[in-house]
């Protein structure tokens, strides 16, 4: 009998390579008529065979498992016949959370999900772990697979696993000694049908809980987690007291211990004093100290290009949210920081219109700074707003620094996309964070 993995993503690649170094006869199979020149190179020094362009049903002759990519719904016809042939179909992180019970040497999971920040929580959950001295690694939806995870992490690893719906729709026996719920708002539902749906498939990360494992789950909320599956012990974050909460003076508690100011996180706004918080319920039943929990929240600077705080000078800090690829991105960012704000906007034009940033930047704008294509459409919607325009990239950063004050914030946050100077919105934010190091030093 053979694993059939459909889908030559990045989990269904690991996937594959997994069953292929253990022997197991695997076949890969994906829609693309032919893969590329390195990728067919691998996929022959790895020994595992391809069938491209279809899915036929002859593959799931002598099929013990499918193993499907995120990407792939369950009602797509190759994945309903292997159902209807009573085939189990799972996900690459099933295929993980195996291996990691047949090992059993004491490796724990974490998994987060929710509609948004789910990759900071992730991301903090394991910073936090690692400030403690405890083995912790980040993964899943946030990036690099689980299955490569595991088999590259020692013993007594913290596998912190950002979850998205379509992954958890392809779990069966997947268990989580602490998960994470973050919150729930309208998205994925072309996939999913309806938000009851989305919200069921969600709640999934709690199945396989046992009576001494952790549910982390939003206290304003309990119509979104109250009839959630599994035994785990509830503990709440929020607003009010409760085991992780941030109170009016904005003083951040945990299992009602002081832990810090929110002015001493690195990562601003509100979602991320909730995304802290849930990060630190997960960190503190892995067994996180509160000392190293506290200590992990002070320096932890966010992900790469998410309001991600990259320097101070003379009382000026400037924030990289190069992924702010689209208005609504951009409004979140808004909305995190107190401003003043010096932000510079501008790129690759989407066709958007940038107005609803007016309400987001009233009150506290101190400039902005138009560069890119989008210059015409950006001076069009917001040119009545102080406003300079510096169309190079390099140019209207160092613009943008030296209008800042003292106690101001320059944000990158270009609301579009950023392919009419660099190839993608990483190296657009490596360039940002360059050029703030230089000026932080001089």
């Amino acid at each position: 009998m053979r694993t059939v993995v459909m889908g030559a993503g990045k989990s269904g690649l690991a996937a594959a390579r997994y069953f292929a170094a253990q022997g197991h006869p695997v076949v890969l199979t994906d829609s693309r008529p032919d893969p590329d020149g390195v990728l067919e190179v691998e996929l022959a020094k790895a020994g595992i065979p391809g069938v491209w362009g279809d899915h036929p049903f002859a593959l799931l002759e002598a099929c013990s498992e499918l193993v499907i990519s995120p990407g792939i719904p369950r009602t797509a016809p190759f994945v309903a016949e292997a159902l209807r042939r009573g085939i189990p179909v799972i996900g690459e992180v099933e295929v993980a959370h195996r291996v990691i019970r047949e090992r059993n040497d004491g490796s724990r999971v974490l998994a987060v999900t929710g509609t948004n920040g789910k990759s900071t929580t992730t991301d903090l959950a394991a910073h936090l772990m690692k400030v403690s001295g405890l083995p912790a690694v980040a993964c899943g939806n946030l990036g690099t697979p689980v299955i490569d995870a595991v088999l590259a992490a020692p013993a007594a690893t913290a596998f912190v696993v950002e979850l998205s719906s379509y992954q958890l729709e392809s779990t069966l026996a997947f268990h989580a000694e602490g998960a994470a719920f973050l919150n729930l708002t309208p998205d994925h539902l072309a996939r999913h049908g309806d938000m009851e749906t989305y919200r069921k498939t969600k709640l999934r990360i709690f199945e396989g809980q046992r009576a001494e494992d952790l549910r982390v789950v939003p206290m304003a909320h309990p119509e979104w987690w109250a009839d959630a599956p599994g035994k785990g012990r509830t503990a709440r974050f929020g607003w009010s007291a409760c085991e992780a909460w941030c109170d009016g003076s904005g003083g951040l508690h945990l299992h009602g211990q002081p832990l810090l100011s929110r002015a001493q996180l690195r990562i601003p706004g509100d979602h991320n004093v909730e995304n802290a918080l849930a990060a630190s319920l997960l960190a503190s039943h892995a067994g996180a100290s509160l000392d190293g929990i506290r200590e992990g929240l002070m320096s932890y600077p966010g992900l790469a290009h998410r309001i991600a705080f990259c320097g101070e000078k003379g009382g000026v800090k400037a924030y990289n949210d190069s992924k702010g690829t689209n208005v609504d991105a951009t409004l979140t960012a808004l909305r995190a920081l107190p401003g003043p704000l010096v932000l510079l906007l501008g790129g690759t034009d989407k066709g958007a219109s940038y107005e609803p940033l007016r309400e987001a930047l009233a009150g506290k704008l101190r400039r902005l700074v138009f560069l890119g294509e989008a210059i015409p459409q950006l001076t069009r919607d917001l040119g009545d707003l102080p406003h300079d325009v510096v169309p190079r990239f390099d140019d209207a950063v160092h613009a943008a620094l030296s209008l800042a004050r003292a106690g101001d914030q320059v944000l990158l946050s270009p609301a579009c996309a950023s392919f009419d100077q660099f190839d993608n919105f990483e190296q657009r934010g490596d360039r940002f964070e360059a050029l703030v190091r230089t000026w932080s030093r001089s």
